[in-house]
This record gives structure tokens, C-alpha cells and sequence, in this order.
């Protein structure tokens, strides 16, 4: 299956595995690549410049297919050493990156000087029609479904992929609720080039997270995620457990007068003892509603020849067929 994303990241199938904190390890995104998907490690995981081109070579040692680099743009005072970062990519032959967070513009000339092609995650019409004008070669659109961040304006992806589709003129990724070759049909057809899935990857035998984790996504259904972090306008949807409930307690107490400082307990250095320890209680950590699509742990080379087949299917017999009668 050819689509621009295809062709513009030199993948043979339109699935990429998004960025994720704890679990975009080389060992995911290589099984990802391998499958003919696009893999991504997750920069920030790795805590210095040095660790990250550790990391990029024992993924490049794993496959030799295209892979990239998730770097997210935080908006805080001690900001990491995004420049090293940006150096070990370059210097690591990675072909893609794939930008969250802040405006990526600073860090788009090094980047395309060296080859590198940007792929920038956007929760609104608005956010990817900016970054289009600055000049990055896609944009990943995530809906209000999605796990981790999907925003303020609450737009589902039945309305914000075909809106993306009316606007856009780069290719585009739909990301949130993305799970099986329902998903990438339907992406298909609102315009997009490709689907990014995030939860979904994480209940992969080769994703290196606790079993406890992908557990707890096989046994959620799409009503067991929460919105978290409203109040402060930077909204997380989180899987539900005791640390999330303990934190939507304090929004409630503290309405307006919530500061950061008041929920760090839930959500501050958490991803370790999450994914690597198996504590599901020990705070917040990110989860689409997909979890309620999903049911089952297979390979990752498994889940996307599934996909690939399913949407083939769809779109050579059941489609066919409704057109044809």
C-alpha cells in the first residue's frame, strides 16, 4: 500500500509507532521497522545526548530499515540538552524525526541540512497549518482520543481528519483511537497517509514494558481512561487508577487554585516504576480510549500483517462490494 507518508519516509506499510515515554525503546521501534512499519525511539527517555546515540545504534544493530527519533519540546526552565540531542540524531544516520511539544521551527534548519525529514505532532487544524508554514515535511494529527496529550479543543478525529484533509497540503498521520485495519481504513478515507499508533503498541509481545502494563490495557475498556491536568491547560488522558483518582480529588479541592506543585506526587518521575516495575498505582501514565479495542498481546509483526490484511480486505471485498450492489 503507497501513500505520500509511505514514499516520504521510504516504509512499505502507512503504520508508525508514535514516541512514547518508557516504552519507544530500540527493541520496539526495530520489530516496528522490521514489520515495514516506522519505529520510533523515544528521545527524552534516554536521559543525556550520549545515552540516546547508545540507543540509536543498538536500534540501527536491529534493523536496517528506516526508524526515527521522537524529541519532545518541553516548555519548562531547565530544558534538556536539546542541541546534543539534535547532534546524536544527526550524527546516528537517523533519517526522521518526529517533533512534539513547543514549536520545533529553532531546530528545523540543522535537521534539514542534514536530511532529516520532520514529522510534527499536532492537536489541531490550527497547530498543523503552523507547522506546515514553517516548514515541516508532515504532521501527525492527534484526536481528542488519543493517550497522553491530545490538547483544549476536544475535536474527536471524525470531525479533525477530514477537517486536517480540507487544509492541509503535507502529508498527515492520524493518531488516537488508532488499533486495527478498521482504524487505517478509516484514516484512509478522511485523507490521511498513514495511522500513528501509540497504545496499541504498547500490548506487543517485544514492547519492553512490565506484563502488568499490557495487562492492564487488554482488561480496560474504552471507559477507563481520565482526563488529567485540565485546570493547568496542559490535559493528559491517563489510565484510571488509585493515583489518578487521588489526583482528580485535588483538582476538585483546588479548582483554580490548582498549581503543578500540588499533584507532582502522581505525575513526576512515575514512567520507571510504571512501565519497568509494574506498580499500575504509582501514578498517572499515558493510555488512549483505543484500550478498548484492544484485546489481545501479540507480535508486533503479527498485529501489523493483521492490520495490513483486515484493511485489504475492507477495501477489496467489503467496500467493493457496497459499491458494486
Amino acid at each position: 500500500m503507497k501513500t505520500r507518508l509511505t514514499e516520504l519516509f521510504g516504509i512499505e506499510h502507512p503504520i508508525i509507532q508514535g514516541g512514547m515515554h518508557y516504552v519507544g525503546f530500540a527493541e520496539l521501534a526495530a520489530a516496528v521497522s522490521n514489520a515495514g512499519g516506522l519505529g520510533i525511539i523515544t528521545g527524552l527517555t534516554q536521559r543525556t545526548p550520549e545515552l540516546l546515540a547508545a540507543e540509536i545504534a543498538r536500534c540501527r544493530a536491529m534493523t536496517d530499515r528506516p526508524f526515527g527519533v521522537n524529541l519532545t519540546f518541553l516548555p519548562t526552565v531547565n530544558a534538556p540538552d536539546y542541541p546534543g540531542y539534535v547532534r546524536a540524531i544527526i550524527e546516528g544516520g537517523v533519517g526522521i524525526v518526529e517533533t512534539a511539544g513547543n514549536n520545533p521551527a529553532p531546530w528545523l534548519p540543522a535537521l534539514h541540512a542534514a536530511g532529516v525529514r520532520v514529522i510534527h505532532k499536532c492537536t489541531s487544524v490550527k497547530h498543523a497549518l503552523k507547522a506546515e508554514a514553517i516548514g515541516c515535511d508532515a504532521v501527525s494529527v492527534d484526536g481528542f482520543e488519543c493517550g497522553g496529550h491530545p490538547g483544549e479543543s476536544d475535536i474527536p478525529n471524525f470531525i479533525l481528519l477530514p477537517r486536517a484533509a480540507d487544509e492541509l497540503s503535507i502529508p498527515f498521520a492520524a493518531s488516537g483511537g488508532m488499533a486495527d485495519g478498521r482504524s487505517l481504513v478509516a484514516a484512509l478515507s478522511f485523507g490521511a497517509d498513514a495511522i500513528n499508533l501509540g497504545t496499541r503498541f504498547i500490548a506487543t509481545r517485544e514492547a519492553p514494558v512490565h506484563d502488568n502494563v499490557k495487562q492492564a490495557i487488554v482488561n480496560a475498556s474504552e471507559l477507563d481512561t481520565r482526563l488529567i491536568m485540565r485546570p493547568l491547560r496542559n490535559t493528559e488522558r491517563v489510565m484510571n487508577n488509585a493515583a489518578v483518582e487521588r489526583l482528580l480529588a485535588k483538582e476538585k479541592e483546588l479548582g483554580d487554585r490548582l498549581r503543578f506543585e500540588d499533584i507532582i506526587a502522581e505525575v513526576a518521575g512515575v514512567y520507571p516504576r510504571i512501565m519497568q516495575q509494574g506498580e499500575m498505582d504509582a501514578g498517572a501514565w499515558s493510555c488512549g480510549m483505543v484500550a478498548g479495542l484492544i484485546h489481545d498481546i501479540p507480535s508486533v509483526g503479527e498485529l501489523i500483517d493483521r492490520i495490513m490484511a483486515e484493511a485489504e480486505s475492507i477495501i477489496g471485498q467489503r467496500l467493493r462490494r457496497l459499491v458494486e450492489a
